[in-house]
């Protein structure tokens, strides 16, 4: 398997589906910003691997037509919230093996405002026995968004088992605007208190509207190559992906009485093994993370499920600062999705661009001083984690 480079990324301005702004526009504008950054003419893109999902079939083609009717393969993928870190794990697939020297990387999303509900409700519901299963021990509650309950639930178990208060989850809320203050593509950039976080609607479990990603609008885009297309590009000491995981569930997910399993606990914490593992770092390499904070509970379970910090031990993580500027790691500068935004198809190459920014120290204010390593989690229930290393020498 070849190494694979992140020669070039684009990224729109997320939107609140209130712009109307169609996702081919959004799409077009992402692709472009990438093209650009690479210097890569679409004329030289061999596959493209396209991701969003709510939107008709081909709409991939629908967006990348407009850059040139060329005959090569175009993949749509839709993988729920992880569906741009597939079609970035397939374009590197397809490098790594050989078999293309340079491909594209694209997600986007039009979303409607509101909680995410059934498209079809005439047919199969892909999450109903993750339902079922939590429904088994945890009961419902009215007018809780569904994935509220499911990521709240998450959060309750890590109650029970270690005791902590609901203060610590809002303090995620707070860490992650300070971080979007600086993020001019980010939707929601204004500071807020501990104290407004906790008192704004209750959701479920430890969960407030603030704890909550909201659906918003937008594009994000990755060409990637092999070293030797990268250096007839003239590009040199590019960032590089060092190691890749995909996984779907395991059989653990249903089983016994845990929300944190059904919302993808063991699937992060075997693919980020098997990323330290190919790339022969561990976690304290890793200088800058942007990870899957969905809900405030999803980004507290998940420092232990990255191995960031040893399991029980995130309300300290969080309290030494080790989550933010001046500790030990710096999760989610760009603000993360609850800051940003989650447009679900853009959502993995978003934080690709992030990563990549990072890495080649072009993020200004929110720039982590020295950053060589980063690290990429992006889950998606149904259910796929993707958990990628990036490096820069």
């Amino acid at each position: 398997m070849r190494r694979v480079n992140v020669i070039g990324v684009g990224m729109t301005k997320f939107t609140t589906p209130k712009a109307g702004i169609p996702y081919s526009v959004m799409g077009k504008e992402a692709v472009a910003d990438a093209l650009k950054d690479s210097g890569v003419d679409y004329k030289q893109i061999q596959q493209a691997y396209t991701g969003w999902v709510y939107a008709d079939s081909c709409a991939g083609e629908q967006v990348l037509y407009e850059f040139g009717m060329t005959g090569i393969p175009i993949f749509n993928v839709n993988n729920n919230c992880s569906t741009g870190s597939n079609a970035l794990f397939l374009a590197r697939q397809a490098v790594a093996a050989g078999i293309v020297e340079c491909a594209l990387a694209l997600g986007f999303e039009q979303m409607t405002p509101g909680a995410l509900g059934l498209t079809f409700p005439d047919r199969p519901f892909p999450m109903q026995k993750f339902f079922e299963k939590l429904f088994e021990f945890q009961p419902p509650k009215a007018g809780s968004a569904p994935a509220a309950m499911l990521f709240g639930g998450a959060g309750m178990e890590y109650q029970q088992k270690y005791g902590i208060k609901d203060e610590v989850f809002g303090q995620i809320s707070v860490k992650a605007r300070k971080h979007a203050q600086h993020n001019e593509r980010a939707v929601f950039r204004d500071l807020l208190t501990l104290e407004e976080i906790m008192a704004a609607p209750h959701q479920y479990g430890p969960l407030t509207r603030f704890q909550c990603c909201p659906p918003t609008c937008g594009a994000a885009a990755a060409v990637v190559c092999s070293d030797e297309f990268a250096a007839k590009m003239g590009i040199s000491n590019p960032v590089y992906i060092a190691a890749q995981a995909l996984n779907s569930d395991f059989s653990s997910t249903f089983e016994g009485t845990s929300p944190m399993r059904i919302v993808g606990y063991d699937m992060t914490r075997d693919a980020a093994d098997k990323v330290y593992e190919e790339a022969g770092l561990g976690p304290d390499d890793i200088d800058v993370v942007e990870l899957h904070d969905c809900f405030t509970a999803n980004e507290l379970i998940t420092y232990e499920g990255l191995r960031l910090t040893p399991e029980g031990t995130a309300e300290k993580f969080i309290a030494d600062g080790d989550n933010t500027y001046g500790g030990k790691f710096v999760t989610n500068p760009s603000g993360g999705l609850l800051s940003k935004g989650h447009p679900l198809g853009a959502t993995g190459l978003a934080q690709c661009a992030e990563l990549t920014w990072q890495l080649r120290g072009q993020c200004g204010p929110r720039q982590v001083e020295g950053a060589k390593v980063g690290l990429q989690h992006n889950i998606g229930l149904g259910g796929c984690c993707v958990v990628t290393m990036y490096r820069k020498d």
